[in-house]
């Protein structure tokens, strides 16, 4: 079932109609889930992959669920999925050698840094205490516009309803006329609140992003005379774990924005009963309007809860990946699965340089000239590790 999930994402990521609407990402996301999901379920999950043409279940997909489409779309898929299977099957095969690459880097950088053990350690300490003097004003500064987003969005829409129901109570020979222009109004407020409160609390991805980069920097700096001779094994692990912090930094940003949404998308129904009430009777829309009250109440309360922590456990991620570095450095007992940031990295690299040879088509309606195979045999080669 997972298979087929993926699948269908994929195509639909794949098959947008629009150039612009065709994400990297998204493509290397799904290609990721799907190769881990195979790793965790790796028995069932081959045997599934290895009873059926996988490429053929594609096409079969791509006709059943999107039917016509344009010439580029269609070409766009004739590339995209067969990149997408050669893809995993290049990274299940390349995982093991991956880790034990990764592995013999990190034995070798603990034998060069093991005399200077004590100044590795607290060189990386030091570097964690500044990496939570940086972050602490994200958590701090959060949390403080959460709780002052959260009542200026009950105040700036509590009037309204106020209005409504008092125009309702005076007004029940002409409830329609009456009540529409609030009820707009309100619909307009409404709307336009949540927007500038998910502007207000969506962090800047790029910002943080930033901090960890100047951080990182600053950790290398301080390590780099202790790995004389193994420099370019250290900034290679350090770009893993820059990787890794990174991709926190974009999920906290997504977790803070579908927060938002799924507050929008439990209100914005009943502001549309109320509209939706304007036709019937009094009663009906004062139900409606008490609903809308109630509700608006108890889902910023809880919407302000649910994004309280969020801040605080971002930093504590972030700290605790340095940890791991640093445990990584000290002894042979390390995270085992450290491997996997760097397949990652290089799957989202390749995914996202033969996404580029097909942006660089110069007409959308025209087909959409295939790579040649040692190209794509290049593209999805991994990047050694230096021995």
């Amino acid at each position: 079932m997972f298979l087929k999930a993926v699948v269908v994402t994929l195509a639909l990521v794949a098959i947008t109609g629009t150039r612009a609407e065709v994400n990297a990402d998204q493509v290397s996301t799904v290609m990721w889930e799907f190769f881990t999901q195979l790793s965790n379920n790796a028995k069932e999950a081959m045997e599934q992959v290895q009873k059926s043409d996988i490429t053929q279940q594609l096409n079969t997909l791509f006709q059943d669920k999107l039917g016509n489409m344009n010439t580029y779309a269609d070409d766009l898929q004739k590339k995209l999925l067969p990149f997408a299977v050669e893809m995993n099957e290049r990274l299940t095969k390349d995982a093991v050698k991956i880790k034990e690459e990764i592995q013999k880097e990190l034995e070798d950088l603990r034998a060069r840094m093991m005399p200077h053990a004590n100044t590795v350690s607290q060189t990386i300490g030091d570097n964690m205490q500044k990496l939570q003097q940086h972050l602490k004003p994200y958590a701090e500064g959060l949390q403080a516009k959460v709780n002052t987003q959260a009542q200026e969005l009950k105040r700036q829409l509590t009037p309204y309803m106020q209005r409504m129901q008092t125009t309702v109570q005076e007004n029940v020979d002409n409830l329609q006329a009456s009540m529409m222009p609030y009820a707009n109004e309100f619909k307009d407020k409404f709307n336009k609140n949540v927007e500038e409160l998910k502007g207000r609390l969506t962090p800047h991805a790029n910002e943080l992003k930033a901090t960890i980069d100047q951080n990182l920097e600053d950790l290398r700096s301080s390590l780099a005379p202790l790995a004389e001779g193994v420099q370019e094994k250290l900034n290679h692990q350090l770009e893993g774990l820059a990787f890794q912090m990174k991709k926190n930094a974009e999920e906290f940003q997504t977790k803070v924005s579908a927060n938002v949404d799924q507050l929008q998308k439990k209100l914005a129904p009943l502001v549309e009963d109320v509209h939706s009430k304007l036709r019937g009777n009094t009663e009906g829309l004062q139900k409606s309007l008490e609903d809308l009250n109630s509700q608006l109440d108890q889902q910023v309360e809880e919407f302000r809860r649910t994004m309280e922590p969020l801040g605080e456990m971002f930093n504590k991620a972030l700290v605790q990946q340095m940890e791991q570095f640093r445990q990584q450095l000290g002894s042979n007992s390390g995270d085992v699965q450290g491997h996997l940031s760097f397949l990652e990295k290089n799957l989202r690299e390749k995914v996202s340089s033969f996404m580029g040879t097909l942006g660089k088509k110069e007409n959308p309606d025209q087909p959409l000239a295939l790579p040649l195979p040692e190209q794509v045999q290049e593209q999805v080669q991994p990047n050694p590790a230096e021995n």
